[in-house]
């Protein structure tokens, strides 16, 4: 991706996130002027509150990322829930600090309202003027597609949707006979290779997408050597990174550009997010539920000899080990070498033990690692030490489970994957949903499977 694509995408979002808290600001003023209000200091506290309440929700759930096209009803979603949970916050803040006396109800209702029909109404209307301008030829870039695979079909496809993108792609390059690219190739093929790199070099088209597979690296670097000879802008899609990259960043080693191929989407500021949240959430459900943690310790106790915790080492953020505390539920406590998994009417595990594991209620005292930062509330689950030896020989990319805290709950265990894992295919599906989970790693992304959790993810068939 070229440094102009970067400054374009980076002034375009600053400019989103400029216009909404400017509309946050005016929608304000004009609710107190139409109600014969004030701008009193008070006023001005609470909206300098609102405004960064806002932004933090905002750069949390990454409004402002570059939405994929067909998902602007889902942005539009987002940003109601953003705008809503923020004023119920802030509601919430003057019930708590008994200061709603102090401001007009109608007013911040009449904010409210009218705020969140400006932020929708501005952003459908870019939407249609960017379009409209599309359908006029205007800000069009000519683009041609070298290779014709299935990652140039689908791209060349999109462009095709979407007008709105704005690329008027001329057709598909390659050097392959006609009757080895199946039916319907040749309405798409305008010629060679070789004719692309002089379309470029000619300055006919702005963009060239390379979409060849990895193993053409002599074809791909001779390409890209040639077109060094011109002004294109060269971007390259082949299926290596659509498959295989965990979260793509383009970062740099001093004057030397570097893209990560396997790299946690927790980072910088993200990490903040992420941490502030888990302290946060763990600190409430530790406050809330420790009339049930002590119950079910004195149960514990009663019912069957030894300790009320079991402290079992598991590997944590970037495979350091770490201790998870759980509610004891086994007469024999395995933390070795070798760890047999709980199956069905396992002798090992005790009456209330059983009960404990179906409702995931063992898994409260994680709670506690959460706080201390040796875990997340939502991440991949933790495995036994043994079962990581054993599973990272036989499942392709298993330790990148381990690129982000290990989780109370996570995307595979709402998905079904839950519980024991006595074939190879079951875990390797478990780590399937682990790795989607950290490409697509959001703070909204924990909220929601927070949430399917409380309907699906304490009790399982798999759970023993």
């Amino acid at each position: 991706m070229t440094n102009s694509m970067f400054r374009q995408d980076n002034s375009s979002s600053f400019f989103y996130r400029f216009v909404d808290l400017l509309i946050l600001v005016v929608t304000l003023l004009s609710c107190l002027i139409a109600y014969s209000q004030s701008l009193t200091k008070d006023y001005l506290l609470i909206l300098l509150a609102y405004l960064l309440c806002y932004a933090f929700v905002a750069e949390s759930v990454q409004l402002y990322r570059s939405w994929r096209v067909g998902r602007f009803g889902r942005m539009l979603f987002l940003l109601i829930a953003v705008h809503t949970l923020c004023f119920l916050a802030l509601l919430s803040t003057l019930f708590f600090l008994k200061q709603g006396a102090s401001f007009s109800r109608v007013v911040l209702v009449g904010w409210y309202g009218l705020s969140i029909l400006c932020l929708i109404s501005w952003r459908v209307m870019a939407k249609e003027v960017k379009t409209l301008r599309r359908k006029k030829g205007l800000s069009m870039q000519r683009v041609a597609i070298i290779g014709y695979t299935d990652t140039g079909r689908r791209l060349h496809q999109q462009m095709q949707e979407h007008i709105e993108l704005g690329f008027d792609c001329v057709g598909f390059f390659d050097d392959r006979a006609l009757n080895r690219l199946g039916e319907g190739a040749a309405p798409l093929i305008k010629g060679s290779v070789e004719s692309a790199v002089m379309m470029a070099q000619q300055g006919r088209i702005q963009k060239l997408y390379i979409c060849l597979p990895m193993l053409a690296e002599k074809r791909i670097a001779d390409i890209i050597q040639r077109l060094g000879d011109s002004t294109v802008d060269v971007l390259m899609i082949p299926d290596f990174l659509l498959k295989n990259l965990m979260h793509a960043r383009i970062g740099s080693v001093g004057e030397v550009d570097t893209l990560s191929v396997f790299e946690s989407p927790v980072y910088g500021i993200k990490e903040f997010y992420k941490r502030a949240f888990d302290f946060l959430f763990s600190a409430a459900v530790l406050l809330l539920i420790s009339p049930l943690m002590l119950t079910i310790a004195a149960a514990i106790k009663a019912t069957s000899a030894g300790p009320v915790f079991f402290r079992q080492q598991r590997y944590g953020l970037d495979g350091k080990p770490i201790n998870v505390l759980k509610f004891r539920s086994m007469r024999v406590m395995e933390n070795g070498a070798k760890v047999t998994q709980a199956t069905k009417d396992d002798p090992r595990i005790t009456p209330i033990g059983a009960f404990l594991r179906r409702t995931s209620l063992d898994e409260l005292p994680q709670f506690i690692n959460v706080l201390l930062g040796d875990m997340s509330v939502v991440g991949p689950r933790p495995h036994a030490s043994a079962h990581n030896e054993e599973y990272r020989k036989q499942v392709d990319y298993y330790m990148l489970r381990h690129k982000v805290r290990p989780g109370i709950t996570g995307w595979a265990q709402i998905n079904g994957w839950r519980g024991e894992t006595d074939t190879l295919d079951k875990m390797a599906m478990r780590v399937k949903y682990d790795l989607e989970y950290i490409r697509q790693w959001s703070l909204w992304l924990d909220i929601k499977i927070i949430v399917l959790t409380l309907f699906k993810g304490f009790s399982g068939k798999n759970a023993y």
